[in-house]
C-alpha cells in the first residue's frame, strides 16, 4: 500500500472475496428482521474475530461495533453497514435463498459483507493509519431507526474521538451498471414520516347504507386527497411523496364496518416542506371526515430526517472511487433519490455522505432488472469486492500515515482475538 491509500486495496479485496461471498450467502438464506439480529450479530463477531479490534455490542439492539486503531494517533472515521433483511417472501430461486418469510431484499446482506472485508484490509494495513476506524455495524434501519439506537448507546464517541468523517454504501439491484458508484452532495434521500388515519363511522347492513355512517369510502376520499394536496399546495420542485401502503377495513362484503384504517408515508426534501405536508394533510382529512358525518383520528409519526451529503465528502467518495476503478466507476447522482434512511442521523452529526453502488444481475437490463424491497430482487454479488475496496480506502484516505511494515492480509479467527467490551 505504497504510495496513494488506494493502492494495493483492490489485489487485497480479491484476496478476501470468496470470504465475503461465503458471509452474504449465510446471511441472505437466515435473514432477522427489526433490531434484535442474534444470528447476523453473532457471525459479525465470527468474521472480525482474529483481526484485533475493540469490539462492543449493544444494549437495546443486536448491534456491533468495532474500533480498529491505527499504528498512530489522529482522527476517527465512521463506516455504516446495515444489517437487517425485511419481511418480504423471497422468489429469486436462488440456491442461497431464505425460506423463513423474510428477505435481503435491500442488499443488507452485502453491506454487511462488505464491511467486514474492509475491515480485514484495514488491519492489514494498521501500520499506514493515523487514527481510528469505526464500523457500525447497524440493525433495524428498514423503520425500525436503529442508527438512532446507537447513537444513543455512544457509537459516534467508541473511539475517544468523534469522528471527522462517515461514510456508508448502499447497493441497487437495478438502476445503474454494477460496479458503478455515485453520489451527490446537498439533500440526497428523503425525509420520511408516517401519517396513520382511522375513520370512526357506524356500521351496518350493506343493503342499506343509509342507515349506516360508511367510512370505507370517506377513506378512500382521503387517500385520493392527499394526492390531489400535495400536487396542487406543493412546489414541485421541492417534491412530497405521499404513498398509502396499507389499507384495512371490515370483514364480509356485505357488512358496513365501523371503522377504517390506513398507513401512508410522506417524504419530503425540506424542512418547510415536511412542517407544512404533516398540516396540509391532517386537514384534508379532517375536511373530509366532517363532509361526510365521520369523525377521523390522525396520528403523525416523525420517522428520518433528510439525508444531507457533504460535499466535501462526496469529492473524496468520487476521487477515490474514480483512482480504484477508473474514470467510469463513478458518476453523480444527477438527482436526490425518494428513498429513505437513518444514515441522515449519522450525517446529521457527522460530515459524511451515503453512497450507491450499482450491483445489478450480469445480463439483467439496469432499467427492468426487479428493484430492492422486490421479492425478486438480486445482486450481483462480484460488487462485494469494490464495496471493501472502498470502505478501506475512504477510512485510509483520512488516517494516512508513513509505512512502517506489511503483513499478509488477515483471514478470521487469527492471531489477537477481537477485544469485546
Amino acid at each position: 500500500m505504497s504510495g496513494r491509500p488506494t493502492d494495493g486495496l483492490l489485489e487485497d479485496a480479491r484476496s478476501v472475496q470468496d470470504d465475503m461471498v461465503r458471509l452474504r450467502r449465510t446471511l441472505h438464506a437466515r435473514p432477522e428482521v427489526g433490531l434484535e439480529l442474534p444470528y447476523t450479530q453473532e457471525a459479525v463477531l465470527n468474521a472480525l474475530d482474529g483481526l484485533g479490534l475493540e469490539v462492543s455490542t449493544g444494549r437495546r439492539l443486536s448491534s456491533v461495533t468495532a474500533v480498529l486503531r491505527g499504528a498512530r494517533p489522529g482522527p476517527t472515521v465512521l463506516l455504516r453497514g446495515d444489517m437487517d433483511a425485511l419481511p418480504v417472501t423471497e422468489l429469486t430461486g436462488l440456491d442461497f435463498a431464505s425460506g423463513n418469510g423474510a428477505m435481503h431484499a435491500c442488499g443488507h446482506d452485502l453491506h454487511t459483507a462488505m464491511l467486514t472485508g474492509a475491515a480485514r484490509l484495514l488491519a492489514h494495513h494498521r501500520d499506514r493509519l493515523a487514527g481510528d476506524v469505526v464500523l457500525m455495524f447497524q440493525p433495524g434501519e428498514e423503520g425500525h431507526d436503529g442508527a438512532r439506537l446507537m447513537l444513543d448507546e455512544g457509537v459516534l464517541d467508541v473511539s475517544g474521538n468523534r469522528p471527522t468523517a462517515a461514510y456508508a454504501l448502499h447497493v441497487t439491484a437495478s438502476g445503474r451498471p454494477s460496479g458503478r458508484f455515485s453520489a451527490r452532495g446537498g439533500p440526497t434521500m428523503a425525509a420520511v414520516d408516517n401519517l396513520t388515519v382511522t375513520v370512526r363511522g357506524t356500521g351496518g347492513h350493506g343493503a342499506m347504507p343509509h342507515t349506516a355512517q360508511d367510512p370505507v369510502p370517506v377513506a378512500c376520499e382521503m387517500v385520493v386527497g392527499m394526492q390531489t394536496r400535495v400536487t396542487r399546495g406543493f412546489d414541485v420542485f421541492d417534491p412530497v411523496v405521499v404513498t398509502t401502503g396499507s389499507f384495512h377495513a371490515g370483514t364480509q362484503n356485505n357488512i358496513i364496518p365501523d371503522t377504517a384504517v390506513f398507513d401512508t408515508t410522506v417524504r419530503t426534501f425540506s424542512p418547510e416542506a415536511r412542517a407544512r405536508a404533516e398540516q396540509a394533510l391532517t386537514e384534508v382529512c379532517h375536511g373530509v371526515a366532517a363532509a361526510h358525518g365521520v369523525t377521523a383520528e390522525v396520528r403523525w409519526r416523525p420517522l428520518y430526517p433528510v439525508t444531507v451529503n457533504d460535499a466535501t465528502a462526496v469529492d473524496t467518495v468520487a476521487r477515490t472511487a474514480r483512482e480504484l476503478f477508473g474514470a467510469d466507476g463513478y458518476e453523480t447522482l444527477p438527482r436526490p433519490m425518494t428513498g429513505s434512511e437513518d444514515f441522515s442521523r449519522v450525517v446529521d452529526e457527522v460530515p459524511g455522505a451515503m453512497v450507491f453502488l450499482g450491483a445489478t444481475t450480469p445480463g439483467a437490463d439496469p432499467l427492468t432488472a426487479p428493484d430492492n424491497h422486490s421479492p425478486r430482487a438480486d445482486f450481483d454479488e462480484s460488487v462485494l469486492l469494490s464495496g471493501a475496496a472502498l470502505y478501506a480506502a475512504l477510512a485510509a484516505g483520512h488516517l494516512s500515515a508513513p509505512a512502517v511494515t506489511e503483513s499478509p492480509v488477515p483471514s478470521g479467527r487469527t492471531g489477537s482475538p477481537a477485544r469485546r467490551a
